[in-house]
């Protein structure tokens, strides 16, 4: 039974986590990739041309901090709104709370992280303006920031991170009362036999 509540955890844990981001990282193909901030200079608005294949088209932000940041959910750390044809098509926040940081370099302090802006799902042969700037939080210094399209981007399963959870926890509980049931089912070894005669513990009847 331990195997299978091993594997319940292992499941549990890639469909909890290792799913979501290879889906939102991997899934369909890149349309671009541009940078829109550099330090020392103004941040630059981006047109792409998109077409209706490219639908679903994941929006994603990189950005590379000097210092190892403090992120917080209520902050805003960038913001970037996406137009056509004079609509608004995405508008949204930026907090790279749950970004994961990664490191350029060895030597540098510097750390890349990337946070999902939102998925546009209706496309239309056109050109759109991306147009990313900053937010709340300018106390942290920001080297640059690139703009990632991919297009064909599948969408995470709703139900996959708490079948996940629930899977994780069914799993490693399981294994903890397998191994308590199999220290009690372990029968203790037979104490040793009582010696008799000389030098023995008891003298002999």
């Amino acid at each position: 039974m331990r195997v299978v509540f091993l594997l319940l955890v292992l499941g549990g844990i890639a469909a909890s986590f290792v799913y979501p981001w290879a889906v939102t990282n991997f899934s369909g193909h890149e349309v671009g990739t541009w940078r829109v901030y550099e330090r020392g200079k103004a941040f630059q608005p981006v047109v792409a041309r998109l077409a209706a294949a490219d639908a679903p088209v994941r929006v994603m932000v990189d950005m590379i901090a000097v210092a190892p940041p403090e992120f917080a959910q209520s902050s805003t750390v960038l913001t970037i709104t996406a137009s056509t044809g004079g609509r608004t098509v995405l508008a949204e926040p930026i907090s790279f709370h749950e970004a994961k940081p990664q490191e350029k370099s060895p030597q540098l302090r510097e750390k890349a992280y990337r946070d999902e802006a939102g998925v546009i799902s209706d496309v239309a042969d056109g050109d759109y303006t991306f147009v990313v700037g900053r937010g709340d939080m300018e106390e942290i210094q920001i080297k640059s920031v690139d703009l990632v399209l991919r297009g064909g981007a599948a969408s995470v399963d709703a139900r996959a991170q708490p079948l996940g959870y629930a899977a994780t926890a069914i799993g490693f509980i399981g294994m903890v009362l397998a191994m308590r049931r199999g220290r009690r089912d372990r029968k203790p070894d037979a104490p040793p036999a009582p010696r008799w005669g000389r030098g023995g513990d008891q003298p002999p009847a």
